[in-house]
């Protein structure tokens, strides 16, 4: 029988956290975030990060340990979440992948082509033959790996066909690990975007936006810093803002309130054009689990 997961999606603000923790708990599983934020530390009031009660009640994987100032790619994250379901499965435990960043639960699902991550070695070894090779000899090497888009490119455009050379030598180096996704895998998907009424929701942040003030937001906004490169996350740009006297407390929350409600509903658009997700309330997520991936509780 074919693995399945659980991939609970949903916006902002939706309840998806504690919904997960909760089937977890229920069905012996384990959480793996797809939240572009939360992967930070030292982020937790701005990006509902889950609260020490939940991940000591249940195992999270990709919550919490980068640095606000490194970089992440979706491809990373493919290969970061691959990692920890193979690893969860092969310790005999249930996968649940639940956060609300679509274009990562897309490309973990196998539904886009991701671009080669950067390999700054390698870019470093082409520049020095670049200076040691005429761009006659970079471009024939191009046309072994690349035909086509050797063809493409004039060989004295030296800039395009060492980009080019990067992508084909790291498609060839990479090529498997690249296409390690679920689908890849044989693995099934359940994919369930929890659906709130929006005038609930937009009460929901609302009431988000008064906790996170209240718990020490515009603190740890400061704290991260307007250079770090998770800075951009919902919420963070109006703290920033609110700290350097652009706005007055009443009128942060309101931006923040207005912010999140935005974001939230571009989560929901974005899964409306994803294909095969279930859109169910709360309450229904657990029977889709039964019903769907073939899950039954744990014995008690």
């Amino acid at each position: 029988m074919r693995e399945r997961v659980l991939v609970l999606a949903g916006s902002t603000g939706s309840g998806k956290t504690e919904l997960a923790v909760e089937l977890a708990r229920r069905f012996d599983a384990e959480i793996v975030g797809a939240d572009s934020r939360q992967v930070y530390r030292g982020m937790d009031v701005g990006t509902a990060m889950p609260t020490p009660a939940q991940m000591a009640a249940v195992r999270h994987h990709l919550v919490g340990f980068l640095d606000p100032d490194e970089r992440y790619s979706a491809g990373r994250y493919v290969d970061d979440a691959m990692r920890a379901v193979t690893g969860i499965l092969d310790r005999g435990k249930r996968v649940i992948v639940a956060g609300g960043t679509g274009f990562y639960i897309r490309a973990l699902l196998g539904r886009v082509e991701l671009a080669p991550q950067r390999d700054e070695s390698l870019r470093d070894r082409l520049a020095f033959e670049a200076r040691l090779h005429p761009p006659e000899f970079l471009h024939g090497w191009l046309a072994q790996r690349d035909p086509a888009r050797a063809e493409a490119l004039y060989p004295s455009d030296t800039y395009r066909v060492l980009r080019a050379l990067e992508v084909a030598l790291t498609h060839d180096a990479h090529g498997k690990k690249a296409k390690r996704t679920l689908a890849a895998a044989g693995i099934d998907a359940t994919v369930v975007f929890l659906d709130v009424a929006p005038e609930e929701l937009d009460a929901r942040i609302a009431r988000r936006a008064d906790r996170m003030l209240e718990t020490g937001f515009v603190e740890e906004a400061e704290r991260v810093g307007a250079g770090a490169t998770a800075a951009n996350a919902v919420g963070y740009p109006q703290a920033l803002a609110f700290l350097r006297g652009w706005s007055t407390s009443r009128e942060l929350r309101d931006l923040l309130v207005r912010a999140t409600q935005r974001y939230a509903r571009r989560q929901r658009a974005w899964f409306r054009g994803e294909p095969g997700t279930l859109w169910l309330a709360p309450d229904a997520v657990e029977r889709a689990a039964r019903e769907n991936a073939g899950w039954f509780p744990k014995a008690s």
